[in-house]
């Protein structure tokens, strides 16, 4: 069997979007086995306040200027590492009373009047 260029890169889009639909499905069961639906509400807003920080560290990332850096050519490997070290730092803060932005407690706040127990 022939693959082509377009076949392959077919394949690694599927797998790609089987990636973002394995967490998604890991962050939807860890919502759910929080408990009763006040937790999972808590348990959402603290991972939807993990995500935006992750996402703003991605971001903040980009503009960094790396011309000339210490560390040499880039690492096919770096954007992976970055990614996941990201994510663990959004969540620590997130889930961290010291360190939150206070983002999910608003949310849960706003929220929890349409939640029942």
């Amino acid at each position: 069997m022939d693959f082509s260029t377009p076949t392959i890169d077919l394949i690694k889009n599927g797998l790609d979007n089987a990636k973002t639909v394995n967490s998604d499905q890991v962050l939807y069961n860890r919502i759910k086995e929080a408990g009763d639906s006040k937790a999972q509400l808590k348990k959402a807003a603290i991972e939807f306040e993990s995500i935006f920080i992750t996402k703003m560290l991605s971001e903040m990332d980009r503009t960094v200027d790396r011309e000339g850096g210490i560390f040499g050519d880039k690492s096919p490997y770096e954007d992976t590492f970055k990614s996941i070290v990201y994510q663990q730092m959004g969540h620590d803060l997130a889930s961290n009373p010291r360190t939150t932005f206070g983002l999910a407690d608003q949310i849960y706040r706003q929220m929890e009047k349409y939640v029942g127990s």
